[in-house]
Order: structure tokens, then C-alpha cells, then sequence
């Protein structure tokens, strides 16, 4: 059999409920790759001690298994609360904090039987694609340590990039389930909004940016995850049916779909030199598979999109942690993105808030009808290559000053802003060696194609599997 932690995690899954492989044996197998390699990258961070995993997959290997994710090794993003880890946000604020209950997708992932090792390292609340923190330090790129994971689930992606995970979680509000993908090699797939439903805390009726996903090496295991974390919280006033599966007919052939190629939105969008020819080249395999690829330019001004995000965005940070910001020792130890947000958002009035939902409104609307013609449409997952660790954020590309701290991210918010089913496909890489990727969204509930689109992709690609990180 080949190396245990290089197996895909249906694969793992199988071999355990067989018992071909010891729920003990893939952890210790774990645990090596971990030893080894993670003090290079960072990647996972409060971990638990080794006996006691060892000590808990021993005793996984004398019980029914409990689901498909049965003795495998997982570890949470650490913006998610999983009880009796500590959680930290990447905050100073919380650097102490141990967790006494589960989130619902780490409820969820345990109840399939996962054994959460630990935590994935994340930016400070998760803002800014660049995975760094006063508590935990840096995430490092396996394909290059000396430039940033992406963010925020860059902890995730780095794992999965270094084998040091099979599959986990991730969560996505400006690309965080796309961007670090791209940077890794490796797939990340941002659900429609409301498919994996959020905790019941704070607002439910009007926070609908965020939402949590799977990330994988392969789409298969991510639809496996999907179908683990998916489903109704009561607690919530919107909720979206899951399909009936997301994990058969993934190999259904997309030949005759029709992909959009957005490309740089008629020069609106800036790119490092390359991305955009790895992302054609991406589509010309798709062209290869029967798919009917075309440009196109939404009829739509990209900047309405951009001034409703701001307003939406600080307007979503400001009242999820104002709290923070009111306690004068508290905000001392916030960075100074966090800062900008809340402030920005403070100063909002509410007729300012109700109009960038407009905007919001009225692009939903406008895709609606795209979808009529397109099953999918197409944009680079990120507009930099990873750049260096010691870079805060990008601050110009092309020669373009980059007016916030998350512009350079820009070209990830048409499916944020409202909700759509979006993923991350490996596209290839650089002349210095470094990953980006394609990303394809489609029309809200449209998920399986999507899951589909990057499975045929992957079949004559396989890009995580033919280029591995070499640490």
C-alpha cells in the first residue's frame, strides 16, 4: 500500500472500515507526516498531545464505525470552536481560550467519526488572505516557504497541500474557501449560501457573506465532506435542502455545458503576469471535454459591486465585534485591518447599508438570467501569485495602488456578494514554481454541477497528485 498519509481520504476511509489499515496505524501515520513537516509551515496549531490520539484511535479501532470519517485525523479551522481545544480567532484577546462546546461544522464532522487532532491556523479573525498571527505566527506555503498560504483557511490548504491532512474544513467570506486553494494546489469549494448553515449566534436574518465549506486534493473526498456538513439548523431562519447527493455521478460528463470566461472584466480587473494564460489553459482542457467555452463581460459596472462590499463587509465585521472595539484594552491588541472594518462600519448610516444591498440585489438578479445561458462562469481564484511572508497584503499590482487592505482580493466578491455556489480548480503554476487557480460559480443551489465541472477537470489534470510540494 502506498504511504498512508498520501492516500485520498475516501480511500483511507475504505481501508479502515475494512480493516486493512488500523484506526491506530493511519494516525501514527499522521502524526509522522505532522512531527516532520509542520514545524516548516505552520499549518496546524493546538494540537493535542500524541498519547491521547493514539490513546483514542486504539480505542476507534474496537467500535462500530461511525461514520465515513471513522478514525481519520482532522483538524478545525481555527475560527470555528471545537470543545476542548483551544480557540483562538488569531487573537491575543482569546490566546487562552478553551472551547466548551463544538460548532455546528465541528459537530458534524466528529459525528462521521473524524478524531480532531487540532486546530488549522487562520489570519486574526480571519481578515486578509495572508495567514499570520500575533498567537500562533505564520502559515508557510509548502511549494515555497518563503511566501504566505493565502488566507483565511490558509492553515487548511497548506495541510492538505503537505499531506498532512486528507481533507478538513474551510470557510469562505472573501475567498477564503478559493484564494489559499489556489495558492496550494489543492481544491476549495464555497457551497450556496445557507447549504451548510452557520452557528445560531448574533444575527441570523441579515449575515449572509460567510459561510463555511470543504477543501480537498481531490473533489470526490470535498463532496464526501459537503455531505457531512450540509443540512438544516433549525435555529436559523434560512435554510437551504441539500440535494439528494453530492457524491454520485460526480464523473457525469459537463461536455455541452457552456462556461463564461470573465477574464479581467474589460480591463477592470488587475493580474500578475501569467495567471490569466494558466487559467485559459485550464479552460482549453475543459474545451477539450466538449464544454463550450466563451468570453464574456457581464453587463454590469464591477465598481457597484465593489462599493457594496465595502459597505456590506465593514457594516458585517463592525457589528459582529464592536464589542472588542468598545473595551479600550481589547482594541489595543486588534491589527489595524480589524480596526479599519469596525470604523468603517460605525460610521454607516442605514440608507448606505440598504442600497449596497440593492446593488446586490440587482446583480443576483442579473446573473439569474446569465445562468440561462451559461451553466458556469469563470475568473482567476486570486490576482497575485503567494507573495512573500514578511508582506502584510499586496499593496499594488501592475503598478495599480491597491486603495485597502483587501483589494488586491477583489475579483473573489461577484460570489460573495450573493451567495453563489463557487470552486476552486488547480491550474497549474508559475515560472517560480508557485500554484494559482481557476475558479467556476454557477446559479444559487447549482453545487453538484459545479462539484461535477471540477471533477472531470480533475480526471485529466490532477494537478495535487502530479505536482507535490517538496519539503
Amino acid at each position: 500500500m502506498a504511504n498512508i498519509a498520501d492516500l485520498d481520504a475516501l480511500k483511507l476511509s475504505k481501508a479502515i472500515h475494512d480493516r486493512s489499515l488500523s484506526c491506530r496505524e493511519v494516525m501514527q501515520a499522521y502524526l509522522d507526516q505532522i512531527e516532520k513537516y509542520n514545524p516548516k509551515i505552520n499549518a496546524i496549531i493546538s494540537m493535542r498531545s500524541y498519547d491521547d490520539l493514539i490513546s483514542q484511535a486504539q480505542s476507534y479501532d474496537n467500535i462500530k464505525p461511525k461514520g465515513w470519517l471513522h478514525g481519520i485525523p482532522i483538524a478545525i479551522k481555527d475560527l470555528s470552536e471545537s470543545k476542548n481545544l483551544i480557540t483562538t480567532w488569531g487573537s491575543s484577546i482569546f490566546k487562552n481560550h478553551i472551547s466548551t462546546i463544538d460548532s455546528l461544522v465541528s459537530e458534524r464532522i466528529k459525528g462521521a467519526g473524524a478524531i480532531i487532532i487540532g486546530k488549522t491556523n487562520t489570519p486574526e479573525f480571519g481578515l486578509g488572505s495572508h495567514t499570520y498571527n500575533p498567537v500562533n505566527g505564520i502559515t508557510r506555503n509548502p511549494y515555497n516557504l518563503d511566501k504566505t498560504a493565502g488566507g483565511s483557511s490558509g492553515g487548511t490548504a497548506a495541510a492538505l497541500a503537505a499531506n498532512l491532512l486528507p481533507v478538513a474544513d474551510g470557510s469562505d467570506m472573501m475567498g477564503s474557501l478559493r484564494n489559499p486553494a489556489a495558492f496550494n494546489n489543492v481544491y476549495g469549494f464555497r457551497p450556496t449560501w445557507g447549504l451548510v448553515p452557520n452557528d445560531a449566534e448574533g444575527d441570523t436574518f441579515m449575515q449572509t457573506l460567510a459561510t463555511s465549506g470543504p477543501m480537498g486534493r481531490n473533489p470526490m473526498d470535498m463532496a464526501h465532506l459537503l455531505e457531512t456538513m450540509v443540512g438544516p439548523n433549525p435555529l436559523l431562519p434560512v435554510n437551504q435542502t441539500p440535494d439528494e447527493s453530492y457524491t454520485s455521478d460526480l464523473d457525469k460528463t459537463v461536455s455541452k455545458k457552456r462556461i463564461g470566461w470573465i477574464g479581467d472584466w474589460n480591463g477592470y480587473y488587475q493580474y500578475e503576469t501569467g495567471i490569466t494564460d494558466l487559467c485559459k489553459n485550464a479552460l482549453t482542457q475543459y474545451s477539450e471535454m466538449g464544454v463550450e467555452v466563451e468570453k464574456f463581460s457581464p453587463d454590469f459596472d464591477p465598481k457597484l459591486l465593489w462599493n457594496s462590499w465595502l459597505t456590506l463587509r465593514s457594516w458585517s465585521v463592525s457589528n459582529g465585534m464592536r464589542n472588542l472595539y468598545n473595551d479600550k484594552i481589547k482594541r489595543s491588541l486588534l491589527k489595524p485591518e480589524i480596526i479599519y472594518e469596525i470604523e468603517s462600519g460605525l460610521a454607516l448610516s442605514a440608507t448606505q447599508i440598504y442600497e449596497a444591498s440593492v446593488i446586490r440585489s440587482n446583480w443576483f438578479q442579473y446573473l439569474t438570467k446569465v445562468f440561462n445561458k451559461f451553466d458556469a462562469l469563470a475568473l482567476p481564484s486570486a490576482q497575485v501569485f503567494p507573495f512573500n511572508v514578511e508582506t502584510n497584503w499586496p499593496n499594488q499590482i501592475n503598478n495599480v495602488e491597491m486603495l485597502t487592505y483587501h483589494q488586491w482580493m477583489e475579483v473573489v466578491i461577484p460570489v460573495s456578494l450573493v451567495g453563489l455556489p463557487a470552486i476552486n480548480i488547480p491550474c497549474g503554476f508559475s515560472e517560480q514554481n508557485l500554484p494559482m487557480g481557476l475558479q467556476l460559480f454557477g446559479a444559487q443551489g447549482n453545487d453538484k454541477l459545479m462539484l461535477q465541472f471540477a471533477q472531470n477537470y480533475h480526471l485529466v489534470t490532477d494537478w495535487p497528485n502530479q505536482k507535490k510540494p517538496v519539503l
